[in-house]
């Protein structure tokens, strides 16, 4: 090889080597790029899930300390008054009982907001006592729904307060979401640990839907907040469904 070929070869190794580092360097920035994005995509994920877990337990301390012994204070006065008449005490009777319904009343959504159960008890008593609900009688003699819901759970550690919530949101969601659209008549739902994960499975037997038409249509905000808890979680999210086949959720949650 003679010195003006030498000379070539050198010069395209040389190129060569720049363009690589080059290549190389804008990929490394990619890549950092990507995981930046990444982390203040969860922070902001995070910030929003935590002001409105935070609005709804300050929501809810109002109505549970404020307007309900205010309520139960007016009962109290209604009810020790002198009333001159039959229909003036009837009148009297009707008034306190809507009081006492709209206490009632003020105490579910309070507990919607922020489940008692969840902060003194833990993530399974909560999502049983949130089940129960939906099967125990309301006046009248009826059930919130006719489908089925069961509830299986084995060794479930303590979790952080702040994961307990998300999985138990996500629990709701698939409830109502199934309730109002599925049409099923059976709903089960598993907690489980295994190979360091939560493992969160629910399965339908109802009409299902097609993820991806549900999002574009603007019904899938539920789902959404599924993808959003799951990826504060770090956790994975799988939905199988199909119209006429009902749905499957496999939800995948590390505990550490």
């Amino acid at each position: 090889m003679d010195a003006k070929q030498t000379k070539i070869y050198t010069a395209i190794l040389i190129t060569a080597l720049i363009v690589g580092s080059i290549l190389i360097f804008f990929i490394v920035s990619l890549i950092k790029q990507q995981r930046r994005n990444a982390r203040l995509y969860k922070s902001k994920l995070e910030a929003e899930i935590t002001t409105l877990e935070n609005e709804r337990a300050r929501i809810a301390a109002d109505l549970h300390d404020e307007l309900g012994p205010l309520l139960s204070a007016i009962k109290l006065k209604l009810s020790s008054i002198d009333t001159q008449s039959q229909d003036d005490e009837k009148t009297m009777d009707q008034a306190t009982e809507h009081i006492t319904d709209i206490i009632h009343r003020m105490r579910e959504i309070s507990n919607d907001l922020m489940p008692s159960t969840l902060l003194r008890k833990g993530l399974t008593y909560a999502i049983e006592e949130f089940i129960y609900k939906f099967s125990a009688p309301v006046p009248g003699g009826k059930s919130i729904t006719s489908m089925v819901i069961n509830f299986k759970h084995r060794n479930i550690p303590e979790l952080t307060k702040e994961k307990a919530i998300n999985v138990y949101r996500m629990v709701q969601e698939i409830v109502h979401n199934a309730i109002k659209h599925s049409k099923a008549s059976v709903l089960e739902i598993e907690l489980k640990i295994n190979d360091g994960k939560i493992i969160l499975l629910t399965q339908d037997n109802g009409t299902g839907f097609d993820y991806q038409s549900a999002i574009n249509e603007n019904r899938g905000l539920g789902l959404l907040s599924l993808v959003s808890r799951s990826d504060v979680m770090e956790g994975d999210l799988y939905i199988e469904s199909h119209p006429g086949k009902g749905t499957n959720y496999t939800i995948e949650i590390p505990i550490s």
